[in-house]
């Protein structure tokens, strides 16, 4: 009997110092999200911005720590995203308040403080937003395909991701007129071709491009020059939505490869079937996006 006691005991103090002094966070909430863990780390960052007083850091895709300044309080949020199947992510975010004593987390285990209102508020808040940027656009992931070689003219433009289809949509006027009055025959759509994805910050270089039928004596212009994209194997997924997320796409095809022990080269290639400046449901616009097989 004493022996149990004792182990009783031995257990209730660990469990007290664990909770006091090394539980990663003083209140946690998990949530499910049909899509896959590379989009919900953008959702995440773009849902930073909108927070005023906020930071973020990102440790690795899957990994990111935040902090947010309430008054004279600061809050910090761990956040984890993991894979529950091909369509399916969870994510959890740790709550804790910056320079917490133990006698704060004592406090936060008997009473609903205003740190657990505003944790539970915060975490609705993002909810709604994830669940927002997820029903805005969708992917199917078709699977092993290729895409075939062309020529084109194109503008190279390096941005951030969410930059993307600002610099398309100031470019396609230019472009297009640009061939029209050099009567530059067209030969398929619209092209985005990634040439440079920097992952941790979110940047890329890519080439906007129109293809054209191949003739020995292109125009010349002080921007906007003439290359072969040569056709390659690669991973195919269709897009359909605002074309400022068709990066979600990426995402996907990575996670396809990942699963099916593909190796890929991460410069994907996109073929747009809409012109944004024309508006319209978004839901409607089409591209195929192509990440290459090594």
């Amino acid at each position: 009997m004493k022996k149990i006691v004792t182990v009783i005991v031995v257990m209730l103090l660990g469990g007290m110092i664990w909770l006091l002094f090394l539980k990663p966070a003083d209140y946690i909430v998990n949530i499910e999200t049909k899509t896959v863990p590379g989009v919900v780390n953008q959702i995440i960052k773009i849902w930073s911005k909108t927070i005023e007083f906020s930071e973020i850091e990102q440790q690795d895709y899957q990994n990111l720590n935040q902090s947010i300044k309430f008054n004279d309080s600061t809050f910090l949020i761990k956040w984890n995203i993991s894979s529950v199947n091909d369509s399916l992510s969870r994510v959890k975010m740790g709550f804790s308040v910056k320079n917490a004593g133990p006698l704060d987390r004592l406090i936060n285990l008997f009473s609903e403080t205003d740190f657990e209102k505003r944790a539970k508020h915060t975490a609705l808040g993002f909810n709604k937003n994830l669940k927002y940027h997820v029903d805005d656009f969708r992917v199917k992931v078709i699977g092993e395909s290729k895409f075939d070689s062309t020529y084109y003219a194109y503008v190279p433009i390096e941005t951030t991701q969410i930059g993307k289809a600002r610099g398309m949509m100031r470019n396609y006027s230019f472009v297009s007129n640009f061939l029209a009055e050099n009567q530059v025959e067209l030969n398929g759509l619209p092209i985005v071709q990634i040439t440079e994805w920097d992952r941790d910050q979110d940047r890329i270089k890519f080439n906007f491009c129109y293809p054209v039928k191949y003739s020995d004596s292109f125009p010349e212009h002080e921007e906007i020059s003439f290359k072969l994209l040569k056709g390659q194997k690669a991973l195919k997924a269709i897009y359909n939505g605002n074309y400022i997320s068709s990066d979600r796409a990426w995402y996907y095809l990575m996670d396809y490869a990942e699963r099916n022990q593909i190796s890929i080269d991460p410069k994907p290639v996109e073929f747009f079937y809409n012109n944004p400046n024309m508006g319209g449901d978004a839901l409607k616009w089409t591209a195929e996006v192509y990440m290459p097989i090594k």
